[in-house]
């Protein structure tokens, strides 16, 4: 039976950077696709969509999600690992205080991942980008709401500790149930 592992966590905690870790180790993993539709957005003049367009954003990132977390199921993996999750969209929501439709919520119920591992907030590595414009007080906020978001619908959380990219990713590997 395929297990869906989430690593959810706050821009800039270091997701990616242990997705990439995991590639490198020959795990399949569903890349983080809001870089990817912001940079669309970008290209078509609209600076910084999930701002500009909120539900628009997200409608375009639980499309993607649910397709990322459809392909996994048709991949032969054992184990799957997804940078940002389903809920991820209407955490955010909650975040900017917006109103969304019920099937947001409705997806993350209905499209269930294993288990979920936290990032939490982690100053020393904290980075501004051209698509990651958060402040590290907005990054707390939304640690917040993503933690909120889960717990709501029952998952349980597990938190990464700070450390290297070896360690933090050894971590996940050892603590997969």
């Amino acid at each position: 039976m395929q297990k869906k592992i989430l690593i959810i966590g706050g821009p800039g905690t270091g997701k990616s950077t242990v997705l990439k870790e995991l590639i490198r180790r020959e795990y399949l993993c569903m890349p983080e696709i809001s870089r990817e539709v912001t940079r669309k957005a970008q290209e078509e003049g609209i600076d910084q969509l999930f701002l500009t367009d909120p539900l628009l954003f997200s409608k375009m990132l639980l499309e993607g999600r649910i397709q990322q977390y459809v392909d996994a199921e048709n991949s032969d993996d054992t184990v799957v690992f997804f940078d940002r999750g389903i809920p991820d969209v209407h955490a955010y929501m909650n975040y900017i205080s917006i109103d969304y439709p019920d099937i947001y919520k409705e997806s993350s119920l209905k499209y269930k991942y294993d288990q979920v591992f936290l990032m939490p907030p982690w100053e020393k590595i904290y980075i501004t980008d051209n698509e990651r414009y958060e402040s590290f007080e907005q990054l707390l906020a939304i640690h917040n709401h993503l933690k909120r978001a889960y717990e709501e619908i029952g998952y349980k959380i597990v938190e990464v500790p700070f450390g290297n990219i070896e360690e933090r990713t050894e971590f996940i590997l050892n603590n997969i149930i």
